[in-house]
C-alpha cells in the first residue's frame, strides 16, 4: 500500500487524495481507482503498474499509448471518448519508482460501464462497432512507426515454436497429464502461417490493431450503452485488422466463460458471430479489403487457437505468464478455447457465407 501511495504522489492531480481501491479484472497489470476531493466534486483517476515482466520496456509502451491517444483525439466528440493520460509532476507519461517497476495513470471516464461477459445482442453490437471505429480512424495512421511492444505478439507460428519449447522442457512435469490438448495443437499446424502468408501475398495490410479486443476493452454509456471510448492500449502496434475482429469473437461469441469447467457449455454462437461482424465493419466503414473481409473466420480461428497454446505453454512452464487463481487455471482456460476451435471448424462454411455478404465485389 506504501508503493501505491508514493505512486500516487508522483501524478499532476486535482485535488487531495481521498483514497484508492483496486478496479477491474485484468489478466496483467495492477489496477487502481484513485479519488480525490476536488471541492464541490470527487475527481477520478486509473493509476496502473505496468507489469515489467510482460511489457519488457515499458518506456516503449508508454510512446506508442502516447502516439495514438493524440492521433485520436481531434476525431472524438468529447473527452469520455479517447483515454488521457495524467503527466507526472515532471511531466512524463509513466513513473518509474525505486524498485523499477512503472506506472502510469488516466483520467477516469465517468458515467460508464465496462461489461466482462456480453450481457445483450446490442452491447456486443456496440463493442463491435467501437472495435470498427477505432480500426477506421487509425487507418492513416502510419502502423510501422509504432513499437512492436511484444514481439511476435500475434505472430502464431512463433508462438507455436513458443509452446514446442515449452513441451519439450515441461518444467513442471504436467505434460504428461495433458496428451489430448497437445495433439489437437500439433495436428492443425499447417493453419499457423495463413495470415502472415496473405500479408506476404498483399492481401491483408499491416494496419494499427488494439491486439487485446475484449469487450471488457470498450466503455459503454452508462445511460445509452453506446460505446465511448476503446481502452488497454499496451498491446497496441502494427497488426492485422482480422486478429482484431478474431479476439473478439473467441471471447464473446463463446456460449462460456473464458475459464468453464464444463466443456458442453462451450459453443460458438452464430448469431454472435453474425452480430459482430455487423458491427465491426460498419464502424471500419469501408476501410477493409475485400480481402480483409473474407479472412475474418481464419482471424477468428487464429486467435482461439493461438490462445489456447499460450495458455497451456504458460501452463507447462509453472503459471508465469497469466495470472491464475488455482493451479489448473490456464489449462481449463486453454481447453475452453481448443473446444471452440473445434465448433468453429464445425460451423466454418456458415461463418465464411456470413462474412461474404459484407464484401464490395
Amino acid at each position: 500500500m506504501e508503493q501505491i501511495a508514493k505512486a500516487v504522489k508522483k501524478f499532476n492531480l486535482c485535488g487531495d487524495v481521498r483514497g484508492f481501491i483496486p478496479y477491474g479484472n485484468g489478466h496483467i497489470n495492477d489496477t487502481f481507482k484513485v479519488v480525490c476531493d476536488n471541492g464541490a466534486t470527487d475527481r477520478e483517476y486509473i493509476l496502473q503498474a505496468v507489469n515489467n515482466n510482460v511489457f519488457k520496456e515499458p518506456e516503449k509502451v508508454m510512446e506508442n499509448i502516447e502516439k495514438v491517444t493524440k492521433y485520436l483525439r481531434p476525431f472524438v466528440k468529447e473527452d469520455r471518448e479517447v483515454l488521457t493520460l495524467v503527466p507526472t509532476l515532471d511531466g512524463k507519461t509513466f513513473y518509474k519508482d525505486e524498485n523499477g517497476y512503472f506506472w502510469r495513470m488516466y483520467d477516469f471516464i465517468t458515467d460508464s460501464v465496462c461489461i466482462d461477459r456480453v450481457e445483450s445482442d446490442e452491447d456486443f453490437y456496440q463493442s463491435a462497432v467501437a472495435f470498427g471505429n477505432f480500426q477506421r480512424m487509425l487507418s492513416d495512421f502510419p502502423a510501422e512507426t509504432l513499437h512492436e511492444t511484444i514481439p511476435n505478439f500475434h505472430n502464431t507460428p512463433s508462438r507455436y515454436n513458443d509452446f514446442l519449447k515449452a513441451l519439450e522442457e515441461d518444467k513442471c512435469g504436467r505434460a504428461a497429464g495433458v496428451k489430448e490438448e497437445i495433439e489437437f495443437i500439433k495436428a492443425r499446424k499447417d493453419f499457423y502461417s495463413i495470415l502472415i502468408d496473405s500479408n506476404k501475398e498483399g492481401v491483408l495490410p499491416l494496419r494499427v490493431s488494439h491486439n487485446d479486443t475484449k469487450s471488457n476493452n470498450v466503455m459503454l454509456d452508462a445511460k445509452t450503452r453506446r460505446p465511448l471510448c476503446v481502452i488497454d492500449l499496451d498491446t497496441i502496434m502494427p497488426g492485422f485488422s482480422v486478429t482484431d475482429f478474431g479476439d473478439s469473437i473467441r471471447f464473446g461469441a463463446n456460449t462460456a466463460a473464458e475459464d468453464e469447467k464444463d466443456l458442453t457449455k462451450v459453443n460458438l454462437d452464430l448469431h454472435l458471430f453474425e452480430i459482430y461482424a455487423k458491427g465491426f465493419l460498419e464502424g471500419c466503414g469501408g476501410q477493409l479489403l475485400d480481402s480483409e473481409i473474407m479472412l475474418l473466420p481464419e482471424g477468428s480461428k487464429m486467435m482461439t487457437i493461438e490462445c489456447g497454446m499460450r495458455f497451456l505453454a504458460d501452463y507447462l512452464a509453472g503459471d508465469t505468464y497469466f495470472k491464475t487463481h488455482y493451479p489448473e487455471h490456464n489449462l481449463d482456460r486453454c481447453r475452453t478455447q481448443l473446444k471452440l476451435v473445434a465448433e468453429m471448424e464445425k460451423n466454418w462454411d456458415e461463418m465464411k457465407n456470413i462474412v461474404k455478404q459484407y464484401c464490395k465485389n
